[in-house]
């Protein structure tokens, strides 16, 4: 095996301080600074990896890097898909396995080669019994070397906050080395008691957790783990919100959490408009209709069944939570905004929402999932503009593949005629603004002032950035201009997962849906992601 790695330059010949070797743990070290100890917590997020010494013999046993690309005979790239692969490798030995498949390591076995998919699971999946450990918070008899324990600490405290809104996922997943979708997860759930309410093996749930963030595409600039992270953590706060939190069971909350860990699963990188002029066999297998929706719903029970997680419930009940999962994810299809806003609209117009009712409660969280999956704009500025720039790159990028071969360029995915900032105050006006002032309605709380009331500050800051460039006047930032949106959606209906066998691949919408970056110029608006 092959291992390519990016090293800050380490000071191994000069005395270790004596400090440093007392802790017998991990040391941590920024790729700007060539210091043993504490880093400055400024830096904290620049750190690259860690190095973890013994005392008795000062030698460096495991080193663990941010940026590890492993290349072997099993003939794997773990950047292509997924988080990082944790990588404990003993340098004093790594000699020895320069001509094998795989390093050994707890859980290993050099009797044979595996699959690469495999590989990278086991390689993520070895560092399980620590973390574990530390989400519940349980002391640890033989501890592990675990590199780098200031990120884990760091990480720890800020789940302490993970109820805030201006929780920030980008820095919460470098804590994690890449895994914010996996932690974050098993700490909600067990949060809620839910792994011991449902008796849940752990270990079933953690190779679940892993297999799900590994099927994001990491190379994909918006919907990836972190996105994923990102709405896991909304829907905790509307879970929380009073009107929920009274009366949403335990199932409901289970449901809640596993459909924002897996609604985007396995996304590609591009809208659904691209899968259908293309030709590609999602569309053709779910006939142009919720292709990418009912893809990451299938993906999701491929993973359910592939891990057994709900093998220990009776058949009938494991059979409707994956169609009720299925439901909270067919609900963020964009060509069905329109339907769910208007019912919403309706539902609270006659006030004749009664969440002890099973079905309410069930459109509530479909509600709570959409608005979980376009919150961004609702984000604190400086969190809000990351999302802007990545989702306007994935769009930009999927524009310029069709631009190289030949295909008519989707709405807001040609880098010539769109700006970043167009486009979301589009969105933010078309999209975003009506279903949050009917979420407000409904939840008129502290928390759904504070998303308005960002909204409005970040919708004034992309209108100062476009009339400091120039580029449009400010009539043409009215909500009436068409110039942000060209394409119309058509009305669609719904044919619920509930009466659909889970193990066929068939449509669950009667009408083809448009894309997911097509907007209608009118209020109930669309859908960005």
């Amino acid at each position: 095996m092959e291992v390519c790695y990016q090293l800050p330059v380490l000071p191994l010949d000069r005395p270790v301080p004596k400090h440093v070797l007392s802790r017998r743990g991990a040391i941590s070290f920024s790729s700007s600074s060539s210091l043993f100890g504490a880093p400055d917590p400024r830096q904290l997020s620049q750190r690259r990896g860690a190095i973890s010494y013994d005392s008795s013999d000062q030698t460096a046993l495991y080193i663990r890097m941010l940026d590890v690309r492993v290349r072997s005979r099993v003939g794997f790239d773990p950047e292509g898909k997924g988080s990082y692969s944790y990588l404990c490798i003993d340098f004093r030995t790594l000699h020895s396995y320069s001509d094998s498949s795989l390093i050994p390591g707890p859980g290993f076995s050099s009797a044979g080669p595996v699959s690469g998919r495999r590989l990278r699971r086991l390689l993520s999946f070895q560092r399980y019994l620590h973390s574990s450990r530390l989400l519940r918070e349980t002391p640890h008899l033989n501890p592990l070397h675990i590199l780098d324990e200031d990120y884990t600490g760091q990480a720890k405290c800020m789940l302490e906050r993970v109820a805030t809104w201006n929780f920030d996922i980008f820095l919460y997943d470098r804590l994690t080395n890449g895994n914010s979708l996996v932690t974050l997860t098993f700490h909600l759930l067990n949060q809620y008691g839910l792994l011991e309410l449902f008796q849940l093996d752990m270990v079933k749930l953690w190779r679940f957790l892993v297999m799900v963030q590994e099927d994001y595409h990491s190379l994909n600039p918006y919907h990836n783990a972190v996105h994923a992270a990102d709405v896991m953590q909304a829907m905790y706060c509307y879970l929380r919100e009073p009107k929920l939190a009274k009366s949403l069971t335990s199932c409901d909350i289970l449901l809640g959490l596993l459909a924002a860990a897996t609604h985007d699963l396995d996304h590609p990188g591009v809208n659904q408009p691209f899968l259908i002029k293309t030709n590609h066999y999602l569309a053709k297998l779910y006939r142009n209709s919720s292709v990418l929706e009912n893809h990451h719903w299938r993906s999701a029970v491929g993973l359910l069944r592939e891990t057994g997680l709900f093998s220990h419930l009776p058949a009938e009940d494991g059979l409707k939570m994956e169609h009720q999962l299925g439901s909270l994810i067919l609900a963020t299809d964009i060509s069905r905004q329109n339907e769910y806003l208007g019912k919403f609209r309706t539902h609270l117009d006659q006030d004749d929402l009664y969440l002890s009712n099973a079905n309410h409660r069930h459109f509530i969280l479909q509600m709570a999932l959409k608005c979980a999956d376009i919150c961004n704009p609702c984000r604190p500025w400086e969190l809000s503009k990351q999302w802007s720039e990545k989702v306007t790159e994935e769009f930009f990028h999927q524009g310029d593949i069709e631009k190289k071969h030949r295909l008519e360029v989707s709405p807001l995915c040609d880098s010539q005629s769109n700006s970043m900032a167009n486009i979301q105050i589009g969105f933010m006006t078309y999209v975003v603004e009506p279903l949050f002032a009917e979420w407000g309605r409904f939840s008129d709380t502290r928390l759904s002032q504070t998303m308005l009331g960002h909204l409005g500050l970040n919708k004034a800051n992309w209108g100062g950035l476009v009339q400091q460039e120039g580029s449009s006047s400010p009539e043409e930032l009215e909500p009436s201009s068409p110039a942000f949106f060209t394409m119309s959606m058509p009305t669609v209906t719904e044919s619920e997962p509930e009466s659909a066998s889970a193990a066929e691949p068939i449509a669950v919408t009667t009408a083809t849906a448009t894309g997911e970056t097509n907007y209608k110029e009118i209020p109930q608006g669309s859908k960005e992601s």
